[in-house]
């Protein structure tokens, strides 16, 4: 029914199940639990239950299974499993698949928290982790083995925003028949096109963009109905890292505005990475769609938009960027992005304040850099905000 709708008319209407009152707005479904009409009723659905049967919100809640369908639909995947968090998607869809003795190779720049799944949790159970600069095919090429059974990448990086082929890439890992996961936080859903690309498994944090309003948690992986419903969903409602069904309520009004807040603030984002652009205060300005960016050609080709978030690097280190931080009006200090309300953030001090030192100058996380979510307010007024705030430096 929906397969002719643009992603945009699938945000609002995909998914949807009305109940017997005819309601205009999606149900909320506060239950824990579900009554039977009769004992082989409830032993019919515990051997094999329905679209629309469900035994424990742990398992599945219908308001949940909106969300899944209506981010599948956006995606252009067969189906999509709801946790709690996106590290939740992440650590899931990574460590149902895996078991002692698998190789996997990923991109090293990472979000610190998926950096400490694939370093200290995976390892411990015996997976093998090959890291990789995500940006060059060639060293794909050779850390992709044989029994390479996952590769694993940011399709845009977490904080120096570097974007990867990821086409490349699936070509690379799918031709040794490893699967491809992608975490695809930055490109949005609303911007993504990854599944066309070649990603098999798509991680998003639903916290950002999705909400993208400062609310609730949440987090989805997107993938085939085999992956979805035979390998994470075993794993995820026996390990308890679903979505409770008010979130998903959240998250299904968060997707009817997606696609106009993201828009929006990706038209923000680039006005402002444009205007800094050789600013005498910073020594890069980092945004996907710039010129300078060296990965521009491929940020174009497989990303709708720039994306919500530019990096600044402050000229003078940490002394400097802390200043900047803390001269600034309307952008907010805090360490989440994707939100209405613009943020910056420090993330050697922050997010990536485990790694050490050489490992952020290996990265390119220096002490004056600033990841900058940019959100829905005016675009003249953050940037003179920003301005002004360099001023201070």
């Amino acid at each position: 029914m929906t397969k002719d709708w643009s992603p945009r008319t699938k945000s609002v209407h995909s998914g949807t199940r009305r109940s017997q009152y005819g309601e205009m707005s999606e149900a909320i479904f506060l239950t824990q639990g579900f009554v039977y009409d009769s004992a082989e009723q409830a032993e019919a659905r515990f051997i094999e239950s329905g679209p629309d049967e469900f035994i424990y919100a742990r398992y599945g809640n219908p308001t949940v299974r909106m969300f899944e369908d209506r981010i599948a639909a956006i995606e252009g995947t067969e189906d999509a499993f709801a946790t709690a968090s996106g590290m939740a998607a992440v650590s899931g869809a990574l460590t149902s698949m895996l078991k002692a003795g698998d190789h996997v190779v990923s991109a090293k720049a990472l979000f610190g928290s998926c950096l400490y799944i694939l370093e200290e949790i995976l390892t411990r159970f015996g997976v093998d982790v090959t890291f990789v600069d995500g940006t060059d095919l060639d060293a794909w090429k050779a850390a992709v083995r044989d029994d390479t059974k996952a590769v694993f990448l940011e399709s845009v990086s977490n904080p120096t925003l570097e974007v990867i082929d990821l086409k490349g890439v699936a070509e690379i890992a799918h031709a040794k028949g490893a699967t491809v996961v992608v975490d695809n936080v930055f490109a949005t859903p609303a911007f993504s096109k990854a599944a066309e690309l070649g990603a098999d498994v798509i991680v998003y944090s639903a916290t950002k963009h999705i909400d993208g309003q400062g609310r609730c948690l949440g987090g989805v992986i997107c993938g085939t109905k085999e992956f979805i419903r035979k390998t994470a969903e075993p794993y995820l409602k026996h390990t308890g890292g679903s979505l409770s069904p008010f979130n998903a309520w959240v998250m299904l009004k968060g997707l009817e505005t997606m696609h106009l807040r993201c828009a929006a603030q990706a038209e923000s984002a680039q006005f402002i990475a444009e205007a800094l652009e050789g600013h005498n205060k910073l020594d890069r300005t980092l945004y996907p769609y710039l010129k300078s960016h060296p990965q521009q050609a491929v940020a174009k080709e497989q990303m709708g938009a720039g994306g919500t978030v530019i990096s600044l690097d402050i000229k003078g280190g940490k002394d400097a960027a802390f200043r900047f931080l803390n001269a600034l009006d309307i952008v907010l200090i805090s360490n989440n992005l994707g939100d209405s309300k613009s943020i910056a953030t420090h993330p050697a001090t922050t997010t990536h304040q485990r790694l050490s030192v050489e490992q952020r100058a290996e990265l390119g996380i220096t002490d004056g850099l600033i990841r900058m979510s940019v959100g829905l307010e005016d675009k003249a007024d953050l940037l003179d905000d920003i301005r002004t705030a360099l001023d201070a430096v």
